[in-house]
């Protein structure tokens, strides 16, 4: 809020008249928003809800951020550390507005209620619980220590136990670095990021039938989708890639593919800008017409704030 001031000079009054911000709604989008301006804070999950608040997790510190899609600074919303959650990745929000956080280091799943009330810790014994998604009755939750697919069932206000739904030996070949993940075709398919062991080639995108608890590689053809973050609508899938440079380096991108009815194939059609290891993207979000990526710096020589969410350059 501003404020107007007359002429300061002897004998006269100080006049000052408010003059309204402009209300949140009617504010432009930026296209840069600084989640924190401490150091050490590596951001990694994203989710914005259908009301536009905005939500980031910390993979530095395990902090959670929160914010709206109108506004460029973010606030703390939940501390480092809380609840034992030291370190923080993937992140969701369901219809009930809870707030779903996986725990890299505990290998923790953390719900928490829109006033930051935690609701529910629940454990993956040996995990390193990466990305999440849900679906009408349970949330998934990938395991990028183990290479396991875990599930804990929904039941209203009730979030049961962290069970294995998949094992390294559920899959044709075990995983590498099991990452992003979705899920499609009304909660009976998902699609999950497997970014192999580092070494391009290595990477796949597996097709997991839920119901019959079976996985199967995607066909990709033209590009890879062995991604960090994922995002699907309808037959586009989106996901968040890294590849040499060609420089002793990488880049990092968001490949867009279309796949078939089936989930059996993907045609990678078309790829973002790249960014480079100072940014180190993550995972992506749709907001309105648009998509954001975290710009993680979890690869940048010298991390340093702020660290941003930011427009996905050159795709839709």
């Amino acid at each position: 809020m501003k404020k107007l001031l007359a002429s300061a000079t002897a004998g006269l009054a100080v006049l000052t008249v408010a003059v309204p911000a402009p209300a949140l709604a009617e504010r432009p989008r930026p296209d840069t928003y600084v989640v924190s301006r401490a150091s050490g804070v590596l951001p990694e999950g994203i989710a914005v809800t259908r009301d536009g608040t905005l939500y980031v997790t910390s993979l530095g510190t395990g902090a959670v951020y929160r914010g709206h899609v109108r506004d460029r600074e973010l606030r703390q919303f939940l501390p480092p550390g809380a609840d034992g959650r030291t370190r923080a990745a993937g992140l969701h929000v369901d219809r009930r507005g809870r707030i779903f956080v996986a725990g890299w280091d505990t290998g923790a799943l953390f719900v928490y209620a829109p006033d930051g009330e935690l609701l529910a810790r629940r454990t993956g014994p040996g995990a390193a619980l990466n990305d999440l998604a849900l679906t009408a009755d349970a949330v998934y939750v990938t395991d990028s220590a183990t290479g396991t697919l875990w599930r804990a069932a929904l039941d209203g206000p009730t979030v049961g136990n962290l069970v294995r739904w998949l094992a390294p030996a559920d899959f044709p070949v075990a995983p590498g670095f099991l990452n992003g993940i979705v899920v499609t075709d009304g909660g009976r398919i998902a699609l999950v990021g497997d970014q192999g062991n580092g070494q391009p080639g290595t990477e796949r995108l597996w097709r997991v039938d839920l119901v019959g608890r079976t996985a199967r590689a995607v066909e990709v053809i033209d590009g890879q989708l062995g991604a960090d973050g994922l995002l699907v609508e309808g037959d586009r899938l989106y996901g968040v890639v890294n590849f040499p440079d060609g420089a002793g380096g990488w880049d990092f991108a968001v490949n867009l593919a279309i796949v078939d009815a089936d989930r059996r194939t993907a045609r990678v059609v078309r790829q973002s800008r790249p960014a480079g290891l100072a940014q180190s993207p993550t995972t992506i979000v749709r907001d309105a017409g648009r998509l954001l990526w975290v710009n993680s710096q979890l690869n940048a020589s010298t991390p340093a704030p702020p660290f941003t969410v930011t427009q996905v350059p050159g795709l839709r």
